[in-house]
């Protein structure tokens, strides 16, 4: 028996339990389409070559690759393959999918136009354009992204350190070595690749800042890049022994933030009984900050990354970043935790 659009109807109106449902009935992502244009602004030699394809639709592959924990190619597959996905990127049975290799130009097209900072930042001032308050104290941590492991001999990992590249690669060997990765160790375990760094608001558990690194870079390094000053009296800072010092303090003060850092023991000088009780009460708090990550990778796989070099790794992280909040804002609204209803485009960009 032939099937119609009706048969297609019948079979979303199964699938009732699909997350991707409710994203889409809490966003507009018709937000991103202004800053995803920039992207073709620059004027073409003539109209030859591919026509451009939906910068939306792209962006909503973006968005379902990090939910999923897809390359490219499982994400064009499962695109064309998921009633759910085809949903979600509002795709008839018709519609065409674009293929892996047109992701990773779009990827390194918002890459070289730095957009992917603009985007995460345009989601979060939409939130608070809406009424959500991300103003409940901040929460700082960092954590290890695994990026594929460089096999490389000893003399080459030096001349990587000095800043060169060794030279008997070839320019095809040279574009598959990731020279920015490090290595380090934590708790008696070895780590290579980058760091997560993120700021998150106390109460909605919202990244509201992040930044990247190496992972042989210290997690206070990048804390002038995440800390945000006080935007409501009282507003407290949260972050544990790693990030504690007097540079820290002074730049808390600066931003008028309440420390609640926890405190560290030295060399011959442990911590007092009162010390240790103040650490344990600030990481009641504190350790919310931890539930981002583990939804990260217990969810979205977030511990890995699959991309060559700084620039990619920022550009993965922050939509994994990016993802993230887009699915946590779901649930806050969901859950009645946020006042509105949906984020619509034009509310968006009246009140921005």
């Amino acid at each position: 028996m032939q099937s119609n659009f009706f048969d297609l109807d019948n079979r979303y109106a199964q699938l009732i339990k699909d997350p991707l449902v409710s994203i889409n009935q809490v966003i507009d992502f018709s937000m991103f389409e202004p800053l995803l244009l920039q992207i073709d602004n620059k004027a073409r030699k003539s109209n030859a070559g591919r026509p451009v394809t939906n910068r939306i639709l792209m962006f909503n592959m973006f968005i379902l690759q990090k939910l999923y924990n897809l390359s490219d190619e499982q994400t064009e597959f499962q695109s064309k393959d998921r009633l759910s996905f085809m949903r979600f990127l509002n795709l008839s049975l018709s519609g065409t999918v674009p293929d892996a290799n047109t992701l990773r130009m779009f990827r390194e097209e918002l890459i070289l136009a730095q957009l992917i900072e603009p985007l995460f930042d345009l989601f979060n001032v939409a939130i608070t354009c809406m009424g959500a308050r991300l103003t409940s104290g901040q929460m700082v941590d960092a954590t290890f992204v695994h990026a594929p492991k460089q096999r490389n001999s000893r003399d080459e990992n030096k001349i990587i350190k000095e800043g060169r590249i060794p030279e008997d690669w070839s320019n095809n060997k040279a574009v598959q070595k990731d020279i920015d990765a490090s290595w380090t160790k934590k708790n008696n375990k070895t780590y290579y690749g980058y760091k997560n760094h993120v700021n998150v608001d106390v109460k909605t558990k919202i990244i509201t800042t992040y930044a990247v690194s190496t992972a042989s870079v210290h997690d206070s390094m990048m804390l002038k890049e995440l800390v945000e000053e006080a935007s409501s009296e009282n507003e407290g800072f949260y972050a544990d022994s790693a990030y504690a010092s007097a540079e820290t303090a002074a730049l808390l003060h600066d931003n008028v933030l309440l420390n609640h850092t926890n405190e560290r023991a030295y060399r011959n000088k442990p911590l007092t009984l009162m010390q240790e009780v103040m650490n344990r009460i600030r990481s009641t708090t504190r350790a919310r900050v931890e539930h981002v990550f583990g939804f990260m990778v217990n969810s979205m796989g977030g511990k890995f990354i699959r991309t060559i070099g700084i620039k990619r790794a920022k550009a993965a992280i922050g939509l994994t970043n990016l993802a993230y909040n887009i699915k946590r804002t779901e649930f806050l609204v969901r859950s009645k935790q946020f006042d509105f209803s949906r984020i619509n485009a034009s509310d968006v960009w009246e009140m921005a």
